[in-house]
């Protein structure tokens, strides 16, 4: 179990009409009112806060706060947005999740920014530097984490991304090209995929994390890139969870 403080909320949205989602806000106990704290964003929030799953990031991150492998972080938990539209055709999907993670363009980027985190976090001691601030997500989750980044890289300048997305869903398969072709942004990325991840009509999930890795390293970017043999899951993050942490906000 957490030490620390678990605050939960629901969201409605305008960039979004007719959505509302779930978030969760975890305080540890070092972070108070006199004590910059850095943040950490985890897209499909429930399944990262869940003890009974592989990511249990309040256990994680006390111990590392503990151990002082980093300094104190607030984690913000998020879900994707549900649509709540009575007029909502019978079979259309509920659901925001590809439409706000999946889509190349910063309309999720401006809703976090402008809507939620300014509720999320009101009344505390957050860091404002990009340095200490992490996006985070699975899979479509990933992808939207680092897209996050790549439009405000001013914000939010590292990424946690496990299996990610980097596939033809809505067009994510581009990112390769797009960070060797553009200048160089001050982002700093922790990914894993694994030889059992999914390869669908969108894309080979694994050839596209590759593929990153490749961008990154031919544009500098700093980034550490882990394949293992795990498929689209959990597992090999969660084994990987502390030292993806410490890489990302170890002093």
């Amino acid at each position: 179990m957490f030490k620390g403080k678990m605050i939960a909320g629901k969201s409605l949205s305008e960039i979004y009409p007719g959505t509302e989602r779930d978030y969760w806000v975890y305080i540890p106990v070092q972070s108070t009112d006199d004590v910059v704290s850095n943040l950490i964003v985890f897209q499909d929030g429930e399944s990262y806060k869940d003890p009974e799953r592989e990511m249990n990031i309040p256990a994680c991150i006390d111990t590392l706060i503990e151990r002082g492998d980093i300094a104190p972080t607030v984690c913000v938990f998020i879900n994707p947005g549900i649509v709540t539209e009575p007029t909502l055709p019978e079979h259309a999907p509920k659901t925001q999740r590809s439409i706000e993670y999946d889509t190349m363009n910063d309309q999720y980027t401006r809703f976090l920014i402008n809507e939620l985190l300014p509720v999320a976090l009101k009344g505390l001691n957050v860091t404002s530097d990009p340095a200490k601030r992490v996006m985070a997500g699975l899979s479509s989750g990933g992808i939207c984490a680092w897209s996050v980044a790549w439009y405000r890289s001013d914000l939010f300048g590292k990424v946690l991304s496990h299996c990610g997305s980097f596939t033809d869903i809505r067009g994510g398969g581009a990112y390769p090209s797009m960070i060797r072709t553009q200048a160089a942004k001050p982002i700093k990325m922790f990914f894993q995929s694994g030889a059992q991840d999914l390869n669908t009509k969108f894309g080979d999930w694994g050839m596209g994390n590759k593929a990153m890795a490749s961008a990154l390293d031919f544009k500098g970017y700093e980034n550490k890139f882990y394949f293992g043999k795990e498929g689209h899951n959990f597992i090999h993050g969660a084994e990987l969870l502390e030292e993806s942490l410490v890489y990302l906000l170890g002093d």
